[in-house]
């Protein structure tokens, strides 16, 4: 697996890995209502290749495929990551989380922060993510519940005492 900036063309791949994430893996913590606002099939494909064209997007590809995908801001928001079922819990996402610490930190950012799932919750704090508040947005109507998190990103492991 590498990591590598989105191209344009990686626009069907990512949406395909976030149908999929949710549709597979967040389903054991939401109800086929919360998956199928979240998971709409009626996202726009030129809408979401927009958005992920202007974010700054990071995608995890094995074997020539796309397997994950994330971003970062300069203010350290990562909005989305999202992990191809078949390779969970491979390192796929810490790989991915590794790559947003280290751009925000580039950026100047001084936390990673987030609105995470109940079912990416576990993978944000074993990255040294604490919960800040429980949410509950409404999407397409539907009430989910998330969870806004943080991450402090003083110096990191090896950095020179000043």
């Amino acid at each position: 697996m590498h990591l590598r900036p989105y191209r344009d063309d990686d626009a069907a791949a990512t949406l395909d890995v976030f149908h999929r994430a949710i549709r597979l893996l967040a389903s054991r913590d939401y109800t086929a209502e919360q998956v199928d606002a979240w998971a709409s099939p009626d996202i726009d494909p030129v809408v979401w290749a927009g958005r992920r064209a202007a974010a700054r997007t990071q995608v995890a590809e094995a074997d020539g495929r796309v397997v994950g995908f994330t971003d970062v801001d300069e203010d350290g928001y990562v909005d989305m990551l999202f992990v191809e079922p078949d390779v969970a819990r491979q390192g796929v996402g810490s790989a991915l989380l590794r790559w947003a610490r280290a751009t925000a930190v580039e950026l100047g950012a001084h936390e990673l922060t987030t609105n995470a799932s109940l079912t990416a919750r576990p993978a944000f704090e074993a990255h040294g993510f604490v919960v800040v508040a429980e949410q509950h947005p409404v999407l397409r109507g539907v009430e989910l519940t998330n969870f806004r998190m943080r991450c402090d990103l003083g110096p990191g492991p090896g950095a020179a005492a000043g």
